[in-house]
């Protein structure tokens, strides 16, 4: 890590009022910070307001009276010393293009967003230092969590990764509170690719449950699942440890055993026979995984990495192949040494 010097972190914006936004947005109220929540939709924020919780994603979990709502982007960015993005993947680039005049050179840019650039393949931090190339103080925020879990204070660890060591113990201090525990790394590949490829995984941890395969192949699949994310990571830069770690076998671990993981429902649903647009419609949220899944083939190919259980994921999402056929193909490849 590099070091530099700035102060405090202050004022933060969240800026995107889905679950994980509003639930970081609440924690960091509540620890003390001056925090303001923007969202896209004025309806949705004048709902906010006026009944001071978000009863669309996390229903029934009051908002702090310190928690400021905020529709208009140019006043929440207006008043950040920092900006934190819970904003899908898939819109990231297009959100930083509309934002980055409103966005100052000192401001520091964090995201809590995971997964990987649509059409690209390119990690979130590429992304931010395209379209913001004004700014330098940049840092994610990873690791097994649960929106509503964080939201209702019970017992969190994340881990907060930036090239700055000052900013990540200062954006790590600020969410560190209660129950909720920050970690601090160099690694944004690594804590980036943990938190993007997890959700793919997830999705094939769900097809096994839901085909009835049991126990051992659920243990399994998320151990050679995480073998399969240190093997591009690796050799896209990420460090080893990371992978071991809140961002990599943590998330994947949290992800690929409970339901509350939109990822993990998709999986089940696949194998009740139903299609991702009909899964998509009744979860009614985004499902990084889907996406993520023809990205993380793309760098497969890019990379001369095999992910053979993602690309069976891939097959089902977009070849049509039926479940039990990817669970086939799996268990009829040639056995390899275990640390292959």
């Amino acid at each position: 890590m590099t070091e530099d010097h700035q102060d405090g972190p202050g004022p933060v914006t969240v800026l995107g009022a889905g679950s994980w936004g509003t639930a970081l947005a609440i924690h960091m109220a509540n620890a003390g910070s001056e925090v303001t929540l923007w969202g896209n939709e004025p309806d949705h924020m004048a709902r906010l307001q006026q009944q001071r919780s978000n009863q669309q994603f996390l229903p029934d979990i009051a908002f702090p009276d310190s928690l400021k709502i905020q529709a208009d982007l140019e006043q929440a960015l207006k008043s950040a010393s920092w900006i934190l993005l819970a904003i899908p993947s898939h819109a990231f680039r297009s959100f930083l293009s509309i934002a980055s005049p409103l966005i100052d050179k000192d401001t520091a840019v964090t995201w809590a967003s995971k997964g990987l650039e649509e059409g690209t393949g390119k990690l979130l931090h590429q992304v931010v230092k395209e379209e913001l190339p004004q700014c330098s103080k940049l840092a994610v925020i990873s690791g097994p969590t649960f929106a509503r879990e964080v939201a209702m204070s019970m017992p969190t660890a994340i881990t907060v990764a930036s090239e700055s060591e000052s900013l990540a113990n200062k954006i790590s201090h600020c969410l560190h509170h209660g129950n909720f525990r920050a970690y601090t790394s160099d690694d944004m590949t690594g804590v980036e690719l943990g938190g993007a490829l997890k959700n793919v995984l997830a999705i094939a941890s769900g097809i096994a449950d839901g085909l009835g395969f049991g126990a051992n192949a659920r243990a399994a699949l998320i151990t050679r699942g995480l073998a399969e994310l240190m093997r591009l990571g690796v050799t896209m830069g990420g460090s080893r440890e990371t992978f071991m770690g809140l961002a990599g076998m943590g998330d994947l671990v949290l992800t690929c055993t409970d339901n509350q993981s939109r990822n993990r429902r998709m999986g089940l649903k696949l194998a009740e026979g139903l299609s991702k647009e009909e899964i998509k419609e009744e979860i009614g949220q985004e499902i990084e995984g889907v996406r993520t899944a023809r990205e993380a083939m793309h760098l497969a190919k890019k990379f001369q990495v095999e992910l053979p259980i993602i690309e069976q994921v891939y097959k089902v999402l977009y070849e049509g192949l039926d479940p039990h056929e990817a669970v086939r193909h799996l268990l009829a490849r040639k056995p390899v040494a275990e640390l292959h």
